[in-house]
């Protein structure tokens, strides 16, 4: 499995991560997270790195501003983490650089008796306009919770897209991803490998990368 940090706003610990052969690297273009990454660098500083899995994290934001910061920022991914929905990426996917993948993010709540049709319906209405899914765990503040939602439900759908797991994950948990059926593409760290918000524990980083 590959592996994504997200939340980065240190330039330091960017470069920390890039010489330990992080996968994906997760800036948050959401002004209410605290992980905020124009708090800390600049579209230039992003540009600059030398990386080929940098993700911008957009939630409800408006598709010219996506388009942007894609291009100064010289993103390989954007991640929509809000309620995007198919015809909006549609024409996102149309305006963007054909190699610039798009990762659609289902945001999963407690497990209802209809949680496994409700999710496998938003699966099918994403199929054609992304690339990747990354399944969180819902919230208000869409994301960053370090919170685990009930991985199981993931063994109650098809997923047709390689996927991206997040949401609390941890060297506590991390066993855990045995259970799935369909493993995922990539897990996705924040909060649980954090000092303080936007700022990684590299060392529990490093360490965390022996178990995958």
């Amino acid at each position: 499995m590959k592996l994504k940090v997200c939340g980065l706003t240190q330039i330091d610990q960017i470069h920390e991560l890039i010489s330990m052969e992080t996968d994906f690297l997760g800036f948050i273009f959401y002004e209410k997270s605290p992980r905020y990454a124009l708090n800390h660098l600049s579209l230039e500083d992003i540009s600059k790195l030398n990386h080929k899995g940098k993700i911008g994290v957009f939630v409800n934001e408006e598709l010219d501003k996506i388009i942007e910061i894609a291009g100064k920022a010289n993103l390989n991914f954007i991640q929509l983490h809000g309620d995007e929905d198919e015809n909006f990426i549609s024409e996102l996917r149309e305006k963007l650089k054909p190699e610039t993948g798009i990762i659609k993010v289902i945001r999963i709540g407690n497990r209802t008796l209809e949680a496994g049709n409700e999710i496998q319906q938003k699966v099918n209405q994403q199929l054609k306009t992304s690339n990747y899914f990354l399944f969180d765990t819902d919230s208000k503040a869409f994301g960053g919770t370090g919170k685990q939602f009930d991985w199981t439900l993931l063994n109650e759908i098809e997923i047709p897209l390689p996927y991206f797991l997040s949401g609390g994950i941890s060297d506590e948990n991390i066993d855990q991803i045995k259970i799935l059926t369909q493993k995922p593409f990539a897990l996705d760290i924040n909060s649980k490998f954090e000092i303080e918000a936007g700022f990684k524990d590299v060392n529990k980083i490093r360490e965390f990368k022996k178990y995958i």
